[in-house]
């Protein structure tokens, strides 16, 4: 168990740093396209500088894959670290953006968080919550496997882990009018968000059962 947790420290550690960079990217941006302070309707980007960021964006998943690969020995439990990275990366962001220039005011406040396969949009309470399940499912997952118990997703888990990403995301690209036309947001779907990590628990919870060993 120590090595588990000496692996989530340096983790953490990882995702604190890179959190910064992130919000050091979006203050740049922010004061590049939005110097009266960032609101919708978006102000559309260059092509030039829209495909760097579409790169960077990428660069960022592949970095943070590569922490879970490097953190955890075989394929679920890179995965759980995987997204315990992933879910600690989004909250330091949020939490420099806060501590460097006071925003977000609220969590209810709305962002853009993802630019591939669309621009994604949502209030902050929403990223910051499926980080949190993230981080939380995540290092349960590790954890399982770190002490030898049962995580072995089946069909069940599947399905149920498919249908909440596709839900989430959908939650965050539905609104194509304010992310490809200009438009103020229309009010989030946040019943698709709380099913959505409902769904995520429920494939947790059934990975957990059945089986002998973990995987």
């Amino acid at each position: 168990m120590s090595r588990l947790w000496d692996r989530m420290a340096w983790i953490t550690a990882f995702a604190a740093a890179f959190g910064l960079v992130e919000a050091s990217v979006v203050i740049y941006l922010r004061a590049l396209y939005y110097p009266g302070g960032f609101a919708f309707p978006l102000i559309p980007m260059p092509v030039t500088h829209l495909a760097v960021e579409l790169v960077r964006e990428a660069a960022t998943i592949v970095m943070l894959i590569a922490v879970g690969v490097l953190a955890g020995s075989r394929g679920w439990e890179r995965f759980g670290f995987f997204l315990a990275a992933f879910g600690l990366w989004d909250l330091f962001f949020y939490l420099w953006l806060r501590v460097a220039i006071g925003w977000p005011q609220s969590l209810g406040d709305w962002d853009i968080l993802f630019l591939i396969p669309l621009p994604w949009i949502g209030p902050v309470y929403s990223p910051v919550t499926v980080a949190l399940v993230m981080v939380v499912l995540g290092t349960a997952t590790a954890r399982r496997i770190c002490v030898g118990r049962i995580f072995r997703p089946r069909i069940v888990s599947w399905v149920l882990g498919t249908a909440s990403t596709a839900v989430i995301l959908g939650s965050y690209m539905i609104d194509t009018g304010a992310t490809m036309h200009g438009a103020l947001p229309r009010p989030y779907h946040v019943e698709m968000l709380i099913a959505g990590v409902a769904g995520f628990v429920g494939a947790y919870i059934a990975a957990c059962r059945g089986g002998s060993t973990a995987k």
